[in-house]
């Protein structure tokens, strides 16, 4: 009977949210600046690339938009070329300010497909996911457009030897992406 009622509410509290929420479904893409932070080691940045889908729930002055974005992100440690590749899943609360520009802020939780240090494959060296968090600003342009500026700060030691040293993705992410489909009101 409790997960009946739970059902209930969880189902009229989704539909009383999708009457309210604009709803827009659209694709997304950029550069990466990122960095591999590693204790006691010298790295420096690398140039990359990302791009993927959204969907944004906007309530009046708030939204929520989830993404899926492949990413490929690195550094230079020790002046050997770090390339790392994630499927990553930001779910961003935006704070909407005024004519479309917004704060953007929440958890990303990575997920490894492909690690390699000057060529060698080093990906069993490392765990397979990733959390960080996102931090930036964005505008939800006029004819559907956005554009985005996010810093994602890694949170979780992804090297995984625990008694080594830390490493940890730093990444500042520039979009531009496109509203596909929109619906609501």
């Amino acid at each position: 009977m409790k997960k009946l009622i739970l059902f209930a509410a969880i189902t009229t509290l989704c539909v009383v949210a999708y009457g309210q929420a604009k709803i827009a479904l659209g694709i997304k893409g950029g550069l990466n600046f990122s960095k591999v932070d590693i204790s006691n080691v010298t790295s420096s940045g690398k140039t990359g690339y990302h791009g993927g889908v959204f969907a944004l729930f906007k309530f009046a002055k708030v939204g929520i938009q989830p993404e899926i974005i492949f990413s490929q992100q690195g550094s230079v440690v020790d002046l050997e070329d770090w390339d790392s590749k994630y499927v990553n899943i930001p779910i961003i609360l935006k704070l909407y300010l005024a004519a479309g520009v917004n704060l953007q802020l929440g958890p990303q939780f990575g997920f490894l497909s492909k690690a390699e240090l000057d060529g060698q494959d080093i990906k069993d060296l490392l765990k397979s996911s990733d959390i960080s968090a996102a931090l930036g600003i964005g505008w939800d342009a006029l004819f559907r457009l956005t554009f985005d500026a996010r810093y994602n700060l890694g949170l979780s030691n992804n090297n995984d030897d625990s008694g080594s040293e830390t490493i940890k993705n730093q990444v500042f992410q520039i979009s531009v992406g496109y509203k596909l489909f929109k619906f609501g009101k």
